[in-house]
């Protein structure tokens, strides 16, 4: 059977997207950000009035608004999903590129956030901030790395001997991880009071 039509076969049938070893991975930055919200948990518990000040500091509307810039970069990345097992490279492309684009102006709006926070006073010195910054930071990394992910998508998808549905599905895992991270981070350091 030829790639192109085992790639068409990809994308009619059932499947698990992508493949084990991006599930690995994604799976086991899981796991380690679980580590990170539970240790938060605990440290909250133990000294629940200065988390409490300490987030009241943050901006909910900065935090609402990123979550819906990063909500609509997962949708325009699995809208490209789509577009790509119907064959539209073309609308693939352009769905993936916007959300890199929604994924960079997340990443721009994070780093004008903690800029006010540091010009404010607000730096690791107290357990609620450290966290903030470690958890926030860390997932801003995993920003940047889904980025270049989607950049290696984009490539792939311009060069039709190179397209392949797998490979647009396994930048969308990725991504779709990411923006799930931060819907948790969302809640634990914005919403939960």
């Amino acid at each position: 059977m030829s790639t192109a039509r085992a790639e068409s076969d990809l994308g009619t049938k059932t499947h698990l997207p992508g493949d084990g070893h991006m599930w690995f991975m994604v799976l086991g930055d899981l796991f380690i950000f679980g580590g990170y919200f539970i240790a938060y948990l605990v440290f909250r518990t133990r000294s629940p009035e200065q988390f409490l000040a300490d987030q009241q500091h943050l901006s909910i509307t900065i935090g609402v608004v990123n979550t819906i810039v990063l909500i609509t970069s997962s949708w325009l990345v699995a809208q490209g999903v789509q577009a790509a097992r119907a064959g539209n490279r073309t609308g693939a492309i352009s769905l993936v590129r916007g959300g890199a684009l929604c994924g960079a102006l997340f990443a721009a709006i994070k780093v004008y956030e903690w800029s006010c926070e540091i010009h404010a006073g607000h730096t690791n010195s107290s357990a609620f901030f450290s966290f903030y910054y470690v958890l926030t930071g860390v997932h801003l990394f995993h920003v940047g790395l889904g980025l270049l992910i989607l950049g290696v998508v984009v490539r792939e998808l311009r060069n039709p001997r190179r397209a392949r549905v797998s490979m647009v599905e396994q930048g969308a895992t990725y991504w779709h991880m990411v923006d799930l991270l931060w819907i948790v981070i969302f809640a634990l350091l914005y919403v939960m009071r």
